[in-house]
């Protein structure tokens, strides 16, 4: 059995998206499934599809690629570079935008590909990330749009809380919302209001009427919700599980003894307590293949004592498990663990 391992649990997947799928529609919200985070692995998005979504997100063309065969809409969730304007209009029916020269290559490549790329205009409410803070720019910039034959204006959207950490707000959504009531579009808008830190507003009733899309993953993977960090009902934490074998075993001191100098960041290292001798143990798995914090062991008796890039270090003293060399400790992978896991080609990856 090939390790470092990874392993995939697509009925937990199936369960977490499914239930805040139900949780969004109770609001009136449509659910954008993110699948960056796992590299776009087919077999994980099916899941989110089997849970009844129906629209793909990913910043990665690379990963819209492999989602090309799915049954649902693919958005492009990162603005688009110019030089890919391309491949956008091939493997993305969406996306994000914020340039008037990026969308009218846009417009331009679709007329080459015989398409209409569908377009939403991004509104910078305070996160200081991507979009229009000024709101007459952007209304001007959609009705340039509607002169262009081959994309067409789809709605508008927003992002929060992944740059400045901005919290979603009632005002803000309502300021979301009455931008795209000034769009010059026919249809209904998709007012896409943010990603997993916008539920707890939604849960607690604040986001305004009309704002009718967030674009989700950590929440669908995890059931986490990214305001407060809390659970959301009826989901499960342990849809990936992560096993890394032993290479070696040895009592050792607690505390390092000699002159110490700084981490590959020029910081201090830490002070470690003096516990006397620990049962130490090193993995085979390092800072390249996950992230130590945001993982935990699934034995409550290991504890994790850090990594370097390719070593991680933990006390195996107090687990009731008698570990030797070649067995495998498991960790519970959080958001930014599991994406570094999916990144890392060492890792081998196992859908149950």
């Amino acid at each position: 059995m090939a390790f470092p391992r990874l392993d995939v649990h697509l009925d937990v997947i199936r369960q977490n998206a499914a239930a805040v799928r139900r949780l969004c529609g109770q609001h009136g919200i449509e659910v954008t499934g993110v699948t960056k985070v796992f590299t776009g692995a087919p077999e994980i998005a099916q899941a989110f599809i089997d849970a009844g979504i129906r629209r793909l997100g990913d910043a990665r063309l690379m990963n819209l690629q492999k989602l090309a065969a799915l049954d649902a809409e693919k958005w492009l969730i990162r603005i688009p570079m110019p030089s890919e304007v391309a491949d956008v209009v091939r493997y993305a029916d969406v996306s994000l935008n914020s340039e008037w020269e990026t969308i009218r290559l846009l417009d331009a490549q679709a007329a080459a590909q015989g398409k209409v790329h569908k377009i939403i205009l991004m509104a910078d409410l305070g996160d200081l990330r991507e979009g229009f803070v000024d709101t007459d720019a952007l209304l001007a910039v959609s009705r340039r749009m509607a002169k262009l034959p081959h994309v067409a204006l789809y709605g508008v959207g927003t992002n929060l809380s992944c740059f400045s950490f901005v919290h979603p707000d009632a005002a803000k959504t309502a300021q979301l919302a009455a931008l795209a009531a000034q769009l010059p579009m026919a249809g209904e808008p998709v007012v896409s209001g943010g990603n997993s830190a916008s539920l707890h507003l939604m849960v607690q009733g604040g986001v305004a009427k009309g704002v009718n899309n967030f674009r989700l993953g950590e929440s669908l993977l995890f059931g986490k919700e990214r305001c407060c960090y809390t659970f959301l009902p009826d989901t499960r934490q342990n849809g990936f599980i992560l096993h890394a074998q032993i290479v070696e075993l040895k009592q050792k001191p607690s505390a390092p003894w000699g002159e110490t100098g700084v981490d590959s960041y020029g910081n201090p290292p830490p002070i470690r307590e003096n516990k006397g001798l620990r049962m130490r143990a090193i993995l085979a798995l390092g800072k390249q293949d996950c992230d130590v914090e945001t993982m935990r062991p699934v034995d409550a008796g290991v504890e994790i004592l850090g990594a370097s890039s390719d070593h991680m270090v933990v006390d195996v003293t107090d687990s009731l498990t008698p570990y030797r060399v070649g067995d495998a400790v498991a960790f519970e992978l959080g958001y930014f663990a599991t994406m570094r896991a999916f990144t890392s080609v060492y890792v081998e990856k196992q859908y149950l």
